[in-house]
């Protein structure tokens, strides 16, 4: 829990949040705010129990002064390929009390990285006053000079009610994509799940931040509908992506782990969950749906059935079409390896299957686990609940 009131202005050091993209791996993490200001939405097990705070601005250039001053010691012991020898790094980190070992440990896996990306956290980044954001935004730019990119999460509920100057501003100061979930352009699903916007706020802040110049990449959450709202999730969300067109449509299987209030949803059956071939039925019916956009379409994630669906629209959507039907098409027993294969790690691609090695290694993990066509729904979701 953030420190309140009386010690509010106390810097008490570099602070980094729970979580961020999977394209955001070798990204520095850099705080601007605590937690979610939402933190309502039904499908979501992170910020739980934690109180939104917007970190004080001057506490957020200290960490950044932190960073760049490492990353200088870092540069500094660093031959002309970049290489450093672990002695000196070793004999820097030494003499440092234990709060610079760890921010010299965060600059050190960034310089790992490449240093060539920031990811602003936690959920809602844009939040905070947009003169304070773009104060941030300018001193990253001029510690970090060489920086390609500048992220962070937003939800379309913010975006929307900043002004398009605002969003130009932050844009020539550096911040160049954003990662907002859309989860659903359905009001109906939107609204069971209480996310908190409804689909015509959803397009007017993805259209504003395209408008800015900013890359826009929109999470999409396949299964979401539950059985009763499938249909509507699908082709709705299609059209609000159409009505977008954002950068990169990045697809995040829905998982329901315990203590989540859509957990207790199920257990009273209100939401009944899609297996594995009902949930790709709405994909392909979600992908046939998309039109006249040429987003990339990225599904980077353990709890996508697919990391096959991928590739730029239009082109490459007959291609992932015909990969859906592949599956689709498979006997029961075929469907039921693929599933278990891809959430054990072994299968990435249908053709996975044909490896003599990983299919006895499925092969004796469903005997084991009695898993079988008719229960792998059910063993499946207990298996994607590891990977949230």
């Amino acid at each position: 829990m953030p420190k309140q009131n009386k010690d509010k202005d106390i810097y008490h050091g570099f602070e980094q949040g729970p979580i961020r993209p999977p394209s955001e791996a070798h990204s520095l993490l850099v705080r601007v705010t605590r937690n979610c200001p939402w933190n309502r939405c039904t499908f979501c097990h992170v910020y739980k129990e934690s109180r939104f705070s917007v970190r004080s601005e001057s506490h957020v250039i200290e960490d950044i002064e932190g960073i760049h001053r490492h990353v200088d010691t870092l540069r500094g012991l660093a031959d002309e390929s970049g290489s450093i020898l672990r002695r000196d790094i070793s004999a820097a980190v030494q003499d440092l009390a234990p709060h610079e070992q760890d921010l010299f440990s965060v600059a050190l896996n960034w310089y790992a990285g490449g240093m060539s990306s920031i990811f602003l956290q936690d959920a809602n980044s844009l939040i905070i006053k947009p003169d304070s954001l773009i104060r941030i935004l300018d001193h990253l730019r001029r510690r970090f000079p060489w920086v390609e990119r500048i992220t962070s999460y937003a939800r379309a509920h913010t975006v929307a009610r900043i002004s398009d100057d605002h969003l130009r501003e932050m844009r020539v100061a550096g911040l160049n994509r954003l990662h907002m979930g859309l989860e659903s352009g359905a009001d109906s699903v939107l609204q069971m799940v209480c996310k908190g916007v409804d689909k015509q706020t959803q397009v007017k802040a993805g259209r504003k931040v395209k408008k800015a110049g900013i890359e826009l990449s929109e999470y999409v959450m396949p299964g979401l509908g539950g059985k009763a709202l499938w249909r509507e999730h699908a082709l709705e969300t299609a059209d609000a992506l159409n009505q977008i067109d954002p950068d990169f449509i990045r697809l995040r299987s829905l998982a329901i782990p315990q203590g989540i209030p859509l957990a207790e949803d199920q257990r009273s059956g209100r939401f009944v969950k899609l297996g594995d071939t009902d949930t790709v039925r709405e994909i392909r019916l979600f992908v046939a749906t998309l039109d006249g956009i040429t987003s990339m379409i990225a599904s980077d994630h353990i709890l996508n059935l697919f990391a096959e669906v991928e590739g730029r629209l239009p082109e490459a959507k007959a291609g992932i079409l015909a990969l859906l039907d592949r599956f689709l098409n498979l006997p029961d027993e075929e469907r039921c390896r693929f599933q278990v294969g891809r959430r054990m790690g072994l299968f990435t691609r249908l053709e996975d299957m044909q490896r003599p090695k990983r299919r006895t290694k499925v092969d004796a993990f469903c005997t084991q686990h009695g898993i079988t066509p008719d229960n792998v729904d059910h063993m499946i979701a207990q298996m994607m609940t590891r990977f949230i």
